[in-house]
């Protein structure tokens, strides 16, 4: 079918600010739907109140209003605009939400705006516990046993018939937000309040607990003609309880069979067909029995969402531009793959390799709070890896994550030699895999682990290959090692830095070992087909397997921007919207823009933001090996944040050139006792200060400045 004509004007939702659970997927989503409409030849108005975004530049929309997204305040663009349809599933729950509110106030049915990509009814009934409850059992699919609250009282009610443990969902909220776990009438009691409170269907589905059970997310698409495809499967690490977006999640499903993966598959399309999702992406969310294979549906979300820009990144497969698209007629059939500019979106994605996402939490600056990770998402960012094998994604994935925990807790053995070590290892947190790993190096059988963790035995024995190859590591020599034997503990993922921990060398030594073995990565392409057509964009990884590089060399001059990493309090969306600005002006410049990132959230990691893309680790090792084999002319450390500041002299000193501001010039403005030197040189004021390197120091400072202090 062609796109629709009857509609010229289109206004697109955002996600308004930044919040747990609410991040900077939808500034990737909603810019790319912007842009993609706008390539149809639509009108397109936005209205989104995050200055820090892509979304809110002036060229991306045809206008924008940087205003609150409410009811009443989208109600008066409408008002002002008329716009002939409203796109709202690009904006996560707050643009799903302020669709239902602008409908129910019939703001949409007075100025005739149609609702595309979505429509109310199937907002209503993938966001309503009970509508999407009923909708289930029509078409024979199972649900847990639940019952639904308006009151406390009627928990309490419910729970006599369910019994303890009980999952609590509010509907229509974010990230599952006001929701958890109760274990006792105490715990029902309060988190029931609070998701009636936060809900504002003031309901709250009470289910029972299959905790243990696999989760798996499928990440689906439908056209008005009633195409569908599965664009990828993600395998959460963590079994059902905890919340996807705080689990470690693995793309493709690593522990199913291909029969429970049909299943899946048709029930998946199923289920959009029945909730009416008439066109775009949205993700189903299954839990599966590990002793019997048995199904249940737990949720769907009408809408793209931070599971779909991570499939977006995994595949390949640009889901929110390819929504777009279905949103004003057009069939998959219709809509070409960007990547291989041969295949029609209708081809699902093939992927031959493994990608393991990991989140990043920030329970450091939120001393005292619960870090006991359930339903209710406290992930404030994440990274996404890429590899050959389960082990090589995971270990890149970790090291990603810039905790200070880039050997997987080996180089502090102290860190485990606490009490209650068991329960780490049997409660869900944070921390809680480097406890898992810590069991395996003390030789806990894998069994053991399984029953105390949920956690399947094909993740456990892939990280106990982990633990094995670093006793190995730890009996030897860097000499001693072979060229074969490095290139297979590099092909588990190992950086130098972990083999110069377990080989007594330095992180330099064991670079300078390995590449004159010739232990150098080979760089493979995202291509969204296994392989089977060539891509025409550069979207790469690296790896060590056997194998020629897959990565295309031109005559042009290239420009390497070291991006921000993972989302984090302090460090998040701005940084983004900085290197994205640096691409595109340096590729207007001539230049051939090279960027690595390893933030799966993000406008920077889009395939067509620069000219050839590496989702890779912001290490010095990793930034290294590219820096080799793309030879810039320069790489740009200070529009990413302190991730790429702290690599600066690193790469100054290995004869990286720097462009901008120089590693000295960033080392006089971070560092406070040559600051202040820098100032009593200018003869400028500035608050008396000291610096500090232990406590006692630091009160003698205290006592020389007095109270009130800033530290």
């Amino acid at each position: 079918m062609p796109k629709r004509t009857d509609i010229k004007k289109i206004l697109v939702i955002g996600s308004g600010p930044i919040v747990i659970g609410q991040a900077c997927e939808f500034d990737y989503s909603g810019t790319q739907a912007c842009e993609s409409l706008k390539a149809l030849g639509y009108e397109v108005i936005l209205v989104n109140s995050n200055p820090a975004t892509i979304m809110t530049d002036p060229n991306i929309a045809d206008r924008t209003y940087v205003e609150p997204i409410t009811a009443d305040s989208v109600a008066k663009v409408i008002e002002r605009e008329r716009p002939d349809a409203l796109l709202p599933n690009m904006g996560g729950q707050t643009g799903l939400n302020c669709a239902i509110e602008l409908d129910e106030a019939g703001v949409l049915s007075k100025y005739g705006v149609e609702v595309i990509g979505c429509n109310t009814e199937s907002i209503r009934i993938g966001e309503d516990r009970k509508l999407f409850a009923e909708a289930m059992e029509d078409i024979g699919l199972h649900i847990c046993r639940s019952g639904f609250a308006y009151s406390v009282a009627d928990a309490e009610r419910i729970v006599e018939n369910l019994g303890f443990p009980v999952i609590i969902r509010p509907s229509f909220t974010l990230g599952g937000a006001g929701g958890g776990i109760a274990y006792d009438m105490d715990d029902l009691r309060r988190i029931v309040a609070q998701g009636i409170d936060l809900s504002p269907e003031g309901e709250v589905l009470v289910e029972e607990s299959i905790q243990g059970w696999k989760e798996i997310e499928m990440e689906v698409m439908r056209d008005c003609a009633g195409n569908g495809i599965v664009i990828c499967s993600i395998e959460n690490l963590d079994p059902m309880g905890v919340h996807t977006g705080d689990s470690i999640t693995v793309a493709p499903a690593q522990t199913l069979s291909d029969m429970e993966l049909q299943r899946l598959r048709d029930a998946s399309l199923a289920i959009l067909e029945k909730v009416g999702v008439a066109t775009g992406g949205s993700n189903v969310q299954f839990a599966v029995n590990p002793e019997d294979g048995r199904i249940i549906v737990v949720e769907m979300n009408p809408r793209v969402s931070r599971s779909s820009a991570l499939a977006s990144k995994a595949t390949g497969f640009p889901i929110a531009k390819v929504a777009a698209r279905l949103a004003v007629g057009l069939t998959l059939d219709e809509v070409k793959n960007d990547i291989t500019q041969a295949t029609p979106a209708c081809f699902e994605p093939s992927i031959d390799y493994c990608v393991v996402k990991v989140p990043r939490f920030a329970f450091e600056k939120f001393k005292g709070t619960d870090e006991t990770l359930s339903t209710r998402m406290k992930a404030v960012g994440e990274v996404m890896s890429i590899g050959r094998t389960f082990e090589e994604s995971f270990n890149k994935a970790m090291r990603s994550l810039e905790v200070g925990e880039n050997m997987l807790g080996a180089d502090n053995p102290a860190l485990f030699d606490v009490p209650d070590f068991r329960q780490r290892v049997s409660v869900p947190t944070a921390q809680r895999i480097y406890y898992v790993i810590e069991a395996l190096r003390r030789g806990w059988e894998i069994d053991d682990l399984y029953e105390l963790t949920g956690i399947d035995p094909w993740f456990l024995s892939h990280l106990r290959n982990l633990t094995d190859t670093e006793k190995w590591l730890a009996g030897h020599k860097l000499t001693e090692i072979s060229g074969r034997d490095m290139r297979s503990v590099k092909q588990m993922g190992f950086s130098d830095e972990q083999i110069a921990h377990f080989t007594g060398s330095t992180e330099l030594e064991v670079r300078t070992w390995r590449k004159a073995k010739g232990i150098v990565p080979v760089i493979k392409t995202v291509d969204t087909c296994g392989g089977e057509f060539p891509a025409r964009t550069s979207y790469h990884y690296k790896t060590y397997e056997w194998g020629a590089t897959e990565r295309r060399d031109t005559d042009k001059p290239r420009a390497m921007i070291l991006s921000a990493g993972p989302n984090r309090i302090g460090q998040g969306i701005e940084f983004d919207y900085c290197c994205c600005h640096a691409a595109y002006a340096l590729h207007d410049k001539g230049f051939e823009t090279v960027m690595v990132n390893c933030n799966p959230e993000t406008v920077s990691t889009d395939y067509d933001t620069s000219d050839r893309l590496y989702f890779e680790p912001l290490t010095f090792e990793d930034v290294m090996d590219i820096v080799d084999i793309e030879q810039p002319e320069g790489v740009i450390c200070t529009l990413g944040g302190q991730t790429p500041i702290n690599l600066a002299a690193r790469l100054k000193a290995a004869g990286v050139p720097i462009m901008g501001t120089q590693p000295d010039a960033l080392d006089l403005a971070e560092d406070r006792e040559r600051f202040s030197a820098l100032l009593d040189e200018l003869g400028i004021a500035y608050p008396v200060s000291g610096v500090a390197e232990t406590y006692e120091e630091a009160v003698e400072v205290a006592h020389r400045i007095g109270f009130p202090l800033l530290v």
